[in-house]
């Protein structure tokens, strides 16, 4: 991955805080809406309710998928778009469990106006493990990555 590719993939994270996250429901694929953060060792964090549906999955199957785009420009090409796709492995991260502090700080760094969901007792914090990723940074910019790699991308290391 170039430098410019690596800056794009960086802008991408710093730009969008939803992600859409696919989990496995039922024997069935399923895709909701999540806010997230990341850690600094490139691990994504996300803060869900219990009574989503998504959470349960999380909890039964932690292989997930997560997919964060870019906004659609006026007269743009959807499939310029900038995307990166991640394959991950999620793990509860419950309060007083090591990483737990970090991935509250990442979260309410990103999303401070979620603070008060902090307080529900049917929210907790998971943390999404990047096993691969998928990079589109537009036509024919496409770049696969590890699970190193896309951390010294996060790290600025790359």
């Amino acid at each position: 991955m170039t430098a410019e590719q690596a800056e794009a993939l960086r802008q991408l994270l710093a730009s969008q805080p939803v992600a859409a996250l696919a989990t496995l429901h039922d024997g069935e694929p399923a895709v909701s809406m999540v806010p997230w953060a990341l850690r600094a060792d490139g691990c994504f964090v996300i803060h869900v309710s219990a009574l989503a549906s998504h959470t349960a999955d999380l909890r039964a199957h932690p292989e997930v998928a997560l997919l964060i785009t870019a906004p659609l420009a006026a007269g743009e090409s959807p499939l310029a778009l900038p995307r990166l796709s991640v394959r991950g492995r999620a793990e509860p991260c419950a309060a007083g469990s090591p990483g737990h502090d970090d991935a509250r700080a990442a979260y309410l760094a990103r999303l401070p106006e979620s603070a008060e969901l902090f307080s529900f007792g049917d929210f907790s914090l998971f943390a999404i493990s990047v096993l691969s990723a998928r990079f589109i940074g537009g036509f024919a910019q496409a770049r696969s990555l590890t699970a190193a790699g896309f951390a010294d991308i996060v790290a600025g290391r790359a």
